[in-house]
């Protein structure tokens, strides 16, 4: 007979894979993610770094606070991420306004490489849209950012 605890257990673990929204997305996250990283990998960018790149473009040199609201990223992930980034060289982390600020910037190898990398990024989400057509993607789309809005607000 089950005990009380590996009922509960498998009744969640049977949630989980069904309806649990968090485990929903991280899995189709995962997925989505290892695409673009197979795509990208002659660019030596994965698809994480090449959000950040882009990010960073966009914004311009940018705090490191802002960049992490942005891209909805906790600091030490974003450190992290920036870290090996600056290893590679593609991008500068300065000092700002004060002590405690820091600026992030693309250097010019970090440009070439965002550029390198468009064609194929693009080649991967053609594929993606294609697959799912403009009115799944459109309804995704608006679904996701309700779900970060309603996320961040809690």
């Amino acid at each position: 007979m089950d005990q009380p605890l590996e009922r509960i257990e498998t009744i969640l673990t049977r949630a989980s894979r069904q309806a649990c929204v968090c485990f929903t997305f991280r899995k189709a996250a995962r997925a989505v993610t290892q695409y673009y990283d197979r795509v990208l990998r002659p660019t030596g960018l994965r698809a994480t770094q090449l959000t950040l790149l882009a990010s960073i473009k966009t914004l311009g040199p940018v705090t490191l606070k802002k960049l992490a609201e942005a891209t909805v990223m906790d600091r030490t992930t974003m450190t992290r991420n920036l870290d090996l980034l600056k290893k590679k060289g593609l991008v500068l982390l300065e000092p700002g306004r004060d002590r405690r600020e820091r600026l992030v910037s693309l250097t010019d190898e970090g440009r070439e490489r965002f550029q390198e990398a468009l064609p194929l990024w693009k080649a991967a989400q053609d594929q993606i849209l294609e697959g799912l057509g403009e009115e799944k993607w459109s309804g995704l789309r608006g679904g996701v950012a309700e779900l970060v809005a309603l996320a961040r607000r809690k």
